[in-house]
């Protein structure tokens, strides 16, 4: 099977049984896309309700794989993290893919009955989330939005949805998927996007991290693994250097660092400068990326509560310690008003609210490295437990903890002047300006003082360069809703690469994308209904399962996770009662 690819180049230390592996997994794929291209739109939907049934039937084993490779036993109070971020989120995908497919297979446009308006600066906007019923009870309050890039008209979007799919016939060739290594769903959901977007089957490596769920994915993506539409591979940088440099493979995606974007793009040995200064990539064929950054968290004053105050310190927790922070879209900075009047209340909550959450271990590779250098940047920040809080004072210099990307329970807090708008703008610029990457940016506003603001927090809010915003949310629930799209804002090259180049997910296969944003409530039940909540979004939610605080966190998760893989009204009512003791 070798035969019907052109290998690369020996690698030093990849001997010739190893090669030959990894020449007929991208032989069977080739000849998988011949396949792939004999289906209908009808039947690539077929296709992905069998991997449905398998990944709800592995859901189980995926959720505890996962969370004995990151040291969380069967009582941890986190444990529910890995339903969420893995076969929760991989479902969800699955189905809204389902949804788009079976729309075209009717002949039917994938943005049917999807409202589409204008956004600030006269962009399409796409309205992607709530769509169906149950996501408008269960996640009631949260709205999600693409906006599509300026000059980009409704009539454009509708007229270009589908992307790939509008072709099917047209077989986009083997693309290489270097799996990320921190959450279990990433991997899965770029090779759905290769075959969905582009109409490239697939080859998957995955970091060493996640050897131990391969079986799991062997189970469970089944239907594509046996007609060649994915393969899957273990191994180390040698396997990934010798394959991203294989002819018969036509695109790479990865997830992870920029150190290793540049080193796959440019190499790393003694002339991999020279090629950078004169643009001449090591790689010659396509790459894109998604390589996370250094989020912000804006907090906007207003008049807030105490328990809005000890709410969003918690909210502000979880972007940082979900995970232990070994995420590309944790929050690394949050940004404070120095002259809002409850500046210190918030302080003390933050403080508090983030060392009370349940310790777990660091277990990413290189990041109690990445802890020490933090340790030695800011020798006089707060050491809570396992967890670091850097706070800023005017004097302090924050270039490190604004540059750098800890991937680790590193929490920055920095203040600027102003309140109301004058803050607001001042905040945006300061991200803009001052934090690496732009992956995602979260925003927290009272309405109130959101309402007083009018149409310049919308300003503010297009004038953020980041692929991802969430107002009142975290960004990941962002993530996590398949019609959203995930990646960097437009703009970065191979060159200067920052948080990544081009989006994934984006189940309505939308092209011209700019961001996504969400919008979420601003108080939980019961303080989100409409007499208490101050003219903000009503929610049905309480404490989200998702909070690192939430008392009943793990198993709601699994709840949600076992009612979206299965159904039932008893398993979703059991789940909801146990939310409201969160």
């Amino acid at each position: 099977m070798t035969s019907a690819t052109t290998p690369a180049p020996a690698s030093a230390g990849l001997d010739d049984a190893v090669r030959e592996r990894l020449d007929d997994a991208i032989a069977d794929l080739a000849e998988g896309g011949r396949t792939w291209s004999a289906l209908s739109v009808a039947q690539r939907a077929t296709v992905l309700r069998a991997v449905r049934t398998n990944v709800a039937a592995s859901a189980e084993e995926w959720a505890h794989t996962a969370n004995a490779s990151k040291g969380l036993n069967g009582s941890h109070p986190l444990r529910g993290e890995e339903w969420l971020s893995g076969p929760y989120s991989v479902m969800g995908a699955l189905d809204a893919y389902i949804e788009t497919l079976s729309r075209m297979g009717e002949g039917r446009n994938p943005l049917e009955g999807v409202r589409i308006d204008r956004a600030p600066g006269g962009r399409a906007r796409v309205l992607a989330f709530p769509l169906t019923g149950l996501d408008k009870f269960l996640l009631s309050g949260f709205t999600g939005e693409v906006w599509l890039e300026p000059g980009t008209t409704p009539r454009t979007a509708r007229a270009s949805a589908g992307l790939a799919q509008r072709t099917p016939t047209e077989f986009g060739g083997v693309g290489l998927v270097l799996g990320a290594g921190n959450v279990t769903s990433i991997p899965i959901l770029d090779v759905l996007y290769e075959l969905l977007a582009h109409n490239r089957t697939a080859l998957l490596k995955v970091n060493p991290t996640q050897d131990a769920l391969v079986p799991v994915f062997e189970h469970a993506f089944a239907p594509l693994i046996e007609p060649g539409f994915l393969r899957i591979v273990r191994g180390a940088g040698d396997i990934g250097a010798y394959l991203t440099a294989h002819k018969s493979l036509v695109h790479v995606h990865i997830t992870g660092s920029a150190a290793t974007f540049d080193a796959i793009v440019w190499g790393t040995d003694a002339a991999a400068k020279r090629r950078r200064r004169e643009d001449r990539p090591k790689l010659k064929k396509p790459i894109t990326a998604e390589l996370g950054g250094v989020s912000p968290i804006i907090v906007v004053p207003g008049d807030w509560s105490d328990a809005d105050i000890t709410f969003h310190a918690e909210h502000i927790a979880t972007m940082r310690l979900q995970n232990s922070g070994h995420n590309c879209i944790a929050g690394q900075m949050v940004v404070l008003s120095k002259d809002w009047p409850q500046r210190e209340q918030f302080h003390a909550a933050l403080r508090r609210a983030y060392a009370q959450a349940p310790e777990r271990p660091i277990w990413y590779p290189g990041s109690a490295a990445r802890m020490d250098s933090a340790n030695d940047d800011y020798p006089d920040a707060l050491v809570l437990g396992d967890r670091l809080l850097v706070e800023l004072d005017a004097d302090d210099d924050a270039s490190a903890i604004e540059s750098t990307e800890y991937f680790a329970p590193v929490l920055g807090v920095v203040e600027l002047p102003g309140t109301g708008q004058e803050f607001l703008d001042a905040a945006v610029a300061h991200a803009n300006e001052k934090l690496h990457g732009t992956l995602g940016a979260n925003v927290l506003i009272d309405p109130v003082t959101q309402k007083h603001l009018g149409s310049g927090f919308e300003r503010a809010i297009a004038e953020l360069r980041y692929g991802s915003i969430a107002i009142n949310a975290w960004t990941a629930f962002g993530f996590i809703i398949p019609t959203l799209t995930w990646g960097a804002y437009p703009g970065s090259t191979t060159a200067d690469v920052g948080s990544g180049i081009g989006v994934v997910h984006n189940a309505l296969l939308l092209d011209g994308v700019e961001r996504s944003v969400i919008r979420g409530p601003f108080r939980p039940l019961p303080r989100s209904l409409p007499l208490l909540n101050g003219g903000g979004r009503f929610t049905i939610l309480p404490k989200p399962p998702w909070f690192v605080t939430a008392a009943s966190g793990a198993v709601v998760s699994e709840g949600l996770t076992r009612f979206r893989a299965k159904g039932g009204v008893l398993t979703l009512a059991k789940t909801l009662l146990q939310a409201l003791r969160a």
